[in-house]
């Protein structure tokens, strides 16, 4: 947890992606615009069958990841609040694996910061997945797509 309307969580519970982002910006007459970020399990990755993906972190330094991203993102854009919410522990297929929001003035710096998050957040915050394959469990490797959409933001 962070400042006000500024929250990482990190949880094995499911969220209300309509009741965050209206806690989000409740009270906040200047918010123009909150866009959102909604990550899902998919049933296929790298020509594999997932049956299940199980998610892992290093508690409280996951969290103190998450939140420096979140403050670069506020150094770059004037955002008005953030919340990051990633589940943990194991996930069937089409369940919900993060949400990110942000808040700000204009579309452009929410869309902006939170593109921003997101692909920090595949990168750099310090999670483990692993995979049920009909081959079995396999570990899931950053992508080079990644990588590639975090050194965008290296010249921004």
């Amino acid at each position: 947890m962070m400042d006000g309307k500024t929250q990482v969580r990190v949880q094995a519970e499911d969220f209300d992606v309509a009741a965050e982002l209206a806690q989000l910006r409740a009270g906040n007459a200047k918010v123009g615009g909150i866009v959102s970020f909604v990550g899902t399990v998919r049933d296929l990755n790298e020509g594999a069958d997932v049956a299940e993906m199980e998610l892992e972190h290093y508690p409280g330094m996951t969290e103190q990841s998450i939140e420096a991203i979140i403050e670069q993102a506020k150094q770059r854009w004037p955002v008005y609040g953030a919340l990051v919410i990633h589940r943990i522990g194991p996930l069937k297929p089409m369940e919900q694996i993060v949400l990110v929001a942000v808040t700000s003035a204009h579309r452009g710096e929410a869309f902006a910061a939170c593109e921003f998050i997101i692909d920090y957040l595949k990168t750099e915050a310090p999670f483990w997945k692993k995979e049920q394959t009909p081959a079995g469990a396999r570990w899931v490797d950053a992508r080079v797509s990644d990588d590639a959409a975090l050194r965008k933001w290296e010249t921004s």
